[in-house]
């Protein structure tokens, strides 16, 4: 009986491990299938890209990807008599410098590298500030002539010249018969910084801050709401703050709107004032350039005191406050009003 059982029980457990690789599939040798669902489904592949490198823009203080801004800038003495009205490019420029000029009128030196547009102009004769303003940005100066001395001293500055009625600007400069002339001289600027590429992108000229409210007149400025300017006795614009926009607005001498070809108001993120010593020579106003004085800088609808400096012609204008501290202007573009000494500023606080 022992022996019949033990035969049983070896019968039985053969029999139990037969049903146990049926039931398997597979033999104790066999290796393991793959599972299913490990090759199942969809293949996931990522779709982010790198960020463009950025660079601050030198004339603006905006991020700007680093390659947006490889081209020089350029530079026009545009003319802001009565007749030269409306400009064309002026709300597109990333500094204006407003100068005075014969008989109590200014004339602006616009400077355009952020972005650059079709049309430029009009462009009239230069003068013997303008060296020193320009010289700093390097790049390219328009303008469609002047007295040889003047054009003598612009031509031995490290800029380029593209004068009107030369041979390198036949094509790109033109007059326009919807004004008269000398009011009507026109610039086909990105067509001109395309033949000279390459010249190098201008250097920063002032300090930023990340926005408007953390800028030093927004932050430790006395609130503005209009400034009021004269440089002589045709050339007393003013500047209103406008919260909505963000943005000073201009006005002309007279109180009337100031605006581009397209009907535009004329708007500055920054305004930079600077009192300067103005010499005249047979008849022509020379702002000083070359030293320091009295300046106010206002931007986010508030002005702040300050001191300018600049100590050579390549040399960029330096702002600081009353305690030494380097100004920080906005993002965004910025007018510089050269104000002669023998001019006025007024600043007018908002109606409380």
């Amino acid at each position: 009986m022992r022996a019949w059982g033990n035969s049983q029980r070896h019968r039985t457990i053969a029999a139990i491990g037969l049903g146990v690789l049926l039931l398997t599939g597979c033999s104790a040798t066999e290796p393991p299938k793959a599972k299913p669902w490990a090759s199942a489904g969809p293949v996931w592949h990522s779709t982010y890209e790198a960020p463009a490198p950025t660079v601050i823009a030198p004339l603006t203080g905006e991020t700007v990807q680093s390659d947006a801004l490889d081209h020089p800038s350029i530079a026009a003495k545009i003319d802001n008599h009565p007749l030269a009205r409306a400009q064309f490019g002026l709300n597109e420029t990333d500094i204006v410098f407003e100068e005075l000029v014969e008989g109590g009128m200014t004339r602006y030196v616009g400077v355009w590298h952020s972005t650059v547009p079709e049309i430029l102009g009009p462009v009239r004769s230069i003068r013997p500030m303008d060296p020193d303003i320009i010289s700093p940005l390097g790049g390219i100066v328009a303008y469609s002539g002047g007295q040889p001395g003047f054009v003598n001293m612009m031509q031995s500055a490290p800029v380029y010249n593209a004068i009107h009625g030369q041979a390198d600007t036949a094509t790109t400069f033109f007059r326009s018969p919807a004004k008269r002339a000398p009011h009507n001289v026109h610039v086909k600027a990105r067509e001109v910084v395309a033949q000279h590429d390459d010249l190098k992108a201008p250097q920063q000229h002032f300090a930023f801050s990340l926005d408007i409210p953390s800028s030093t007149a927004a932050k430790d400025g006395t609130p503005t709401a209009r400034v009021n300017l004269t440089f002589g006795s045709l050339g007393t614009p003013s500047w209103a703050w406008d919260a909505a926009t963000g943005a000073w607005g201009r006005f002309m001498t007279g109180g009337a709107t100031d605006t581009d070809n397209t009907g535009a108001q004329l708007t500055a993120t920054n305004l930079v004032v600077l009192r300067v010593p103005v010499t005249v020579s047979a008849d022509i106003p020379k702002t000083e350039l070359i030293g320091s004085g009295e300046a106010w800088v206002s931007t986010g609808g508030a002005t702040v005191h300050a001191t300018w400096r600049k100590d050579s012609q390549t040399d960029t204008i330096k702002l600081v406050d009353d305690n030494g501290v380097t100004v920080r202007l906005a993002p965004g573009n910025s007018w510089v009003e050269l104000v002669p000494t023998a001019g006025a500023v007024e600043f007018v606080a908002p109606a409380s």
